[in-house]
């Protein structure tokens, strides 16, 4: 039942029993005051159009909908327009398959990026072992990322001093090979007892987690086979 008195409207159930949430409530009379969108004289063509609208929007109320549909409340009917519209903040954008960089249990993400610049990183489902799961040192891989203080130029501290200082990348590339070869020519052992043993025992290697099969293997010739290197390792045998 519905009467109306100027600027209000009320809206009068009898008896009646509530599914809410899956509790049932039972009660006498209730009433909802709603907005009256206009009351007093007979409302002429706009206002007539006016108070449809308003009606109809009204009716888009969640509560009113759950009420009406006799659902539960829990699902499209407890949503708003603004939320029935909303989506991921990677919608449209292009996703490349990748392996968290922390650990050496190779959880999968999925990379979303837009425009050269990655937008979002989550777990991937299609993953066999993390089945979409990332720990929460690999789901703030994004923040690793992006976040304003990564370093994106070498710092070099020479020997002795207090300060570190930026060198370009070709410099420092050049600077640790020479000192490589430098660390070999010191320590490669070639002979021992008499015997050809061509081992280099001063210099060690530990490989990251996310290396792949193929680069591992071109590790290992390089520093085994070409340098003679004892001590190669990989992080995901620790």
């Amino acid at each position: 039942m519905r009467f109306t008195i100027p600027g209000v409207v009320y809206l009068v159930l009898p008896s009646f029993t509530v599914d809410f949430f899956g509790a049932r409530f039972m009660g006498g009379i209730y009433s909802w005051i709603l907005l009256a969108w206009g009351a007093g004289a007979a409302p002429d063509g706009a206002a007539r159009h006016a108070r449809a609208r308003h009606s109809e929007a009204r009716m888009n109320w969640p509560l009113l909908r759950q009420i009406t549909e006799g659902r539960r409340g829990d699902g499209v009917e407890a949503m708003s327009d603004r939320t029935r519209t909303l989506q991921p903040r990677y919608a449209g954008a292009e996703v490349a398959r990748s392996i968290c960089p922390y650990c050496a249990v190779g959880c999968g993400q999925l990379v979303f990026h837009r425009g050269n610049r990655v937008i979002s990183i989550e777990g991937d489902p299609a993953s066999p072992i993390s089945e979409g799961h990332l720990c929460p040192k690999g789901a703030a891989s994004y923040e690793l990322v992006t976040h304003a203080n990564r370093l994106t130029k070498v710092k070099y501290r020479p020997a002795y001093a207090t300060a570190w200082q930026e060198i370009d990348l070709e410099t420092a590339m050049d600077m640790i090979a020479d000192r490589v070869w430098a660390s070999r020519e010191r320590g490669f052992v070639e002979k021992a007892d008499g015997k050809p043993l061509m081992q280099l025992r001063n210099i060690a290697h530990l490989g990251g987690a996310t290396l792949d099969n193929e680069e591992n293997y071109l590790i290992k010739k390089l520093f085994a086979a070409g340098l003679g290197m004892v001590a190669v390792s990989n992080q995901a045998r620790i």
